[in-house]
């Protein structure tokens, strides 16, 4: 038996939003009550059978017949996502910054196609910066690896016993310690 996802349509009340979050509501005498948003259709379907129960409507309208009780159908709904107005604010702020994006990745789109030679320009721009900046990188690779072998040097000649005669005035107590 394969296990696969249930959506909206498997459930009673559950519908799946534009967003990829599944409402639920319930129908009660001429009116729709919404239940909230959930993150699965599952839990959607829970808060649907826990309103179910508590608006005393037939078991087999619910979405989880095996649930004996109002109680237990209580316990197994997750609370709806609660949109607050930070929420709402933090959206719009979202959604700016993305507008922004935007439009900037579209200005970089034209620019590159008014202006080749500055994107050709910038490149070998780049490309000497990195050439000028090899030797001090190949210079400063070596310094490490000279120091890294004094250090060891230096240890193991404390380990043999030298270490007693060194002052710390003297080259290879520093070295020892780098």
């Amino acid at each position: 038996m394969s296990m696969r996802r249930l959506g909206a349509a498997d459930f009673h009340g559950v519908r799946e939003r534009r967003s990829g979050v599944f409402s639920s509501e319930i129908s009660f005498g001429e009116k729709r009550l919404s239940l909230g948003t959930f993150d699965t259709a599952e839990e959607a379907a829970r808060a649907y059978d826990a309103a179910a129960w508590r608006l005393r409507q037939p078991r087999w309208d619910m979405n989880f017949p095996d649930v004996l009780t109002s109680q237990r159908a209580q316990d197994l709904a997750h609370l709806p996502r609660l949109f607050t107005d930070e929420d709402h604010r933090d959206n719009r702020r979202r959604q700016r910054h993305l507008a922004i994006a935007e439009m900037d990745v579209e200005a970089m789109a034209e620019w590159r196609e008014c202006f080749p030679q500055d994107i050709v320009n910038e490149h070998q721009f780049y490309k000497q910066r990195r050439t000028e900046r090899e030797p001090r990188r190949k210079e400063r690779a070596a310094y490490r690896e000279d120091k890294h072998v004094r250090k060891q040097a230096a240890q193991l000649n404390m380990k043999l016993g030298e270490a007693s005669s060194w002052d710390s005035e003297d080259e290879r107590y520093a070295d020892a310690y780098l």
